[in-house]
């Protein structure tokens, strides 16, 4: 038997995006949300057209829901990194922010906005050991003040370590679940199944249960995260390159004025020396000659 990645366009929407329970169960796992604050129950909403920007071409939310209680939650599945992304994922928090109220509806009535996003690429590369980033809007001086109402999380997949880590089980089962299993898979680890939601999950990507249609469109999906990651490293690659040659050109210009620099001083107190010699020699006392010349005794 053989199992599709979970990261895949096709395969998140048809888990997550089709089956409520099982998005639930995701999002009381992944989100920080205290005993007190979880997830009910769901309704989906329909994904909002949204700009679009380099490299990321699918210009929809993954998933889009609102709980019982009102609270609404955005959920991205993201192959690519690009610094982009940031902006993006701030205009779809603030629009679905903004668009709860009706005209002349109270302020009060908002409810809170979480955007989870997740990100199978390394974006903080200075903090490999880190893998869940969780922002708030809050007072610099006082990080426990805050200005509730919207609140960001970037999951970077390829930094999770589920051997390294204190997290809650579940969350951990989940991640395993999005990064374990790989295109074409034949196994899955036990202790994943162990979750019945993650075990139903896990069914859904069978490779039997797609249609030649909808294998196609998981394949193309494919292709084009080739294609730009290939484009993204080439062009990684051009700008090292260029940086390397412009910083040594730059280097040997810094290197050449200094060595000018070090030159006129030494050629100037070489200058000096002789001429503070030939005034000694002329029968002027050196304190005088010294004097003369402006250099110290």
């Amino acid at each position: 038997m053989r199992y599709l990645d979970p990261k895949n366009d096709l395969t998140f929407k048809k888990v997550f995006g089709e089956h409520p329970h099982l998005l639930r169960s995701f999002l009381n796992a992944l989100l920080p949300l205290g005993p007190d604050q979880q997830i009910v129950s769901l309704e989906y909403l329909t994904p909002e057209l949204v700009p679009q920007i380099p490299i990321l071409k699918n210009s929809t939310v993954d998933v889009r829901c609102v709980d019982a209680s009102g609270r609404h939650f955005l959920v991205e599945m993201q192959m690519l990194w690009t610094e982009s992304f940031h902006s993006r994922v701030l205009f779809n928090a603030s629009k679905a922010y903004v668009k709860q109220l009706a005209t002349g509806e109270e302020y009060n009535l908002l409810q809170p906005v979480y955007s989870l996003n997740l990100v199978d690429d390394r974006f903080t590369p200075e903090a490999e050991t880190e893998h869940y980033h969780h922002y708030q809007i809050v007072n610099i001086a006082n990080t426990e003040r805050q200005i509730k109402g919207l609140e960001f999380i970037f999951v970077e997949l390829p930094n999770f370590r589920p051997k390294t880590m204190d997290e809650k089980k579940l969350r951990v089962l989940w991640l395993r679940y999005l990064t374990e299993i790989q295109d074409h898979s034949t196994e899955v680890p036990a202790e994943i199944l162990a979750d019945k939601n993650i075990c139903e999950a896990v069914e859904y990507l069978r490779e039997s249960a797609f249609t030649e249609g909808e294998l196609d469109a998981y394949e193309r999906y494919w292709d084009v995260v080739r294609v730009e990651r290939t484009r993204i490293a080439d062009s990684l690659a051009a700008g090292e390159k260029i940086g390397r040659a412009v910083g040594r050109a730059e280097g040997e210009q810094i290197g050449l004025e200094k060595g000018e620099m070090v030159g006129l001083a030494k050629g100037r107190e070489e200058g000096i020396q002789e001429s503070l010699a030939r005034l000694v020699a002329g029968g002027l006392p050196e304190a005088e000659a010294r004097k003369m010349l402006g250099i110290s005794q």
